[in-house]
């Protein structure tokens, strides 16, 4: 019988790992839930096999999946997700939902997702596992809320939430990724007109001082040298951003390379309080939407850390996770690790005594959404004075540098 390795939490919180003999993962998922543990990793082990032993066909063994490139776009996974929450609601059952759903849907990556939970959910796998072996079209935090809402008999209401939340969530990343438009333009049109002038008009210009013999002064020596290397090398330039790019990924491949780039990001004026803001408005949204939801704190809390995108902030989740283990509150390694305001402290320590911790992470990231709107503002009234000064100064030492020894010809030619 084929052995799978799991990781799960006990009902303290406790981190398990272990291995157990099933047939195929949902049978191995069942006992590892029958120990009383809540699955967080499930991973076969060579020669495992899927349900059944075989992957199921649609009869007359044509599949109806297309190929399609790229991943599930949220537009669509909200569209889905706030009519299946209608059609819920309407009092459909789920399998049925899930068939209009998919026979009206274009030919995507969603679309072949919802195909196999389909014939899944028709074979008997609760929705929320069927959905669960596909994560690059349902997070950890859409399985979680849905299989919250199976049990809970209010799916529909949990949908709707769902859906609320991934718009918002878009929304935040949409108005931070429109605001850097403009800047990032701006900067690419500025290298592209200073590789120009370096490339094709200063050597022009060595022509003229070469023929004349001039003699050049040091600033105008270190331009032309400048600006042979670059018509000489261009092939270089993309490497350095290159270069950063795969050291970074390079550095994020080891514990304490991670920590120290994001730990190095939330340090860099402005920028690091835009990211520390956004992780916070996200977070708190996430862990609001789950609690509501009826998810269990611990495993909401572990399903926040695991979609914190940023090691500073998952050490945070992990002390908040033992403390609660421990029977202590959220509050307190909160406000030790010193990475959000008080006010997020003490409306958190005011929802736990209240017993309405949703509601007050829902004000939470609320409020820091429109903090980032805030932030995201200086940092353009911030990047305009500075690419502006940046480009006078260029184009000022370049214009200088040129004319220096044209001021020095035209004065021999005057005597």
């Amino acid at each position: 019988m084929p052995n799978f390795k799991y990781e799960a939490l006990d009902t303290s919180g406790k981190e398990v790992k272990d291995s157990v003999e099933a047939t195929n993962e949902e049978e191995a998922s069942a006992k590892i839930k029958s120990m009383g543990y809540f699955v967080t990793k499930l991973t076969a082990v060579a020669g495992a096999a899927t349900k059944d032993g075989k992957k199921k066909k649609k009869k007359g063994g044509k599949s109806r999946k297309t190929f399609v490139m790229g991943g599930v776009k949220n537009k669509m996974l909200v569209t889905f997700t706030r009519q299946f929450s209608t059609l819920q609601d309407a009092g459909l059952p789920v399998l049925r939902s899930l068939r209009i759903l998919e026979k009206q849907m274009k030919p995507s990556a969603l679309k072949n997702s919802l195909i196999d939970v389909v014939e899944d959910v028709e074979s008997g796998s609760a929705l929320s596992e069927a959905m669960a072996k596909h994560p690059k079209a349902f997070s950890k935090l859409y399985i979680n809320m849905v299989k919250a809402g199976e049990a809970g008999g209010a799916l529909e209401v949990i949908l709707q939430r769902l859906a609320d939340f991934l718009e918002k969530a878009a929304s935040l990343k949409a108005k931070i990724i429109g605001a850097m438009v403009y800047p990032a333009v701006v900067i690419f049109v500025a290298v592209a007109i200073l590789t120009f002038i370096m490339v094709a008009i200063i050597p022009k210009f060595k022509k003229i001082f070469d023929e004349f013999g001039l003699t050049l002064p040091w600033a105008t020596q270190t331009l032309i040298k400048i600006s042979v290397w670059m018509s000489e090398f261009w092939w270089t330039i993309p490497l350095f951003p290159a270069g950063l790019y795969f050291l970074a990924k390079a550095l994020r491949m080891t514990r304490s390379g991670n920590f120290a780039l994001d730990r190095a990001t939330l340090w860099i004026p402005v920028v690091g309080d835009l990211v520390e803001k956004t992780i916070v408005a996200r977070t708190m949204r996430t862990l609001g939407t789950l609690i509501s939801s009826g998810v269990p704190i611990l495993e909401a809390i572990f399903i926040v850390k695991e979609t914190a995108n940023n090691a500073v902030f998952e050490r945070m989740f992990q002390r908040i996770l033992e403390s609660i283990r421990e029977g202590d509150t959220i509050a307190d390694p909160l406000r030790e690790a010193r990475l959000v305001d008080d006010m997020v402290v003490n409306m958190i320590e005011v929802g736990e005594e209240t017993g309405d911790l949703d509601t007050m992470l829902y004000k939470i990231s609320d409020f820091y959404d429109e903090q980032v709107d805030n932030v995201v503002k200086s940092l353009i009234s911030l990047l305009e004075p500075i690419m502006i000064v940046f480009l006078g100064f260029t184009i000022g030492a370049i214009v200088i540098s040129l004319f220096l020894p044209l001021i020095k010809l035209l004065e021999g030619l005057s005597k």
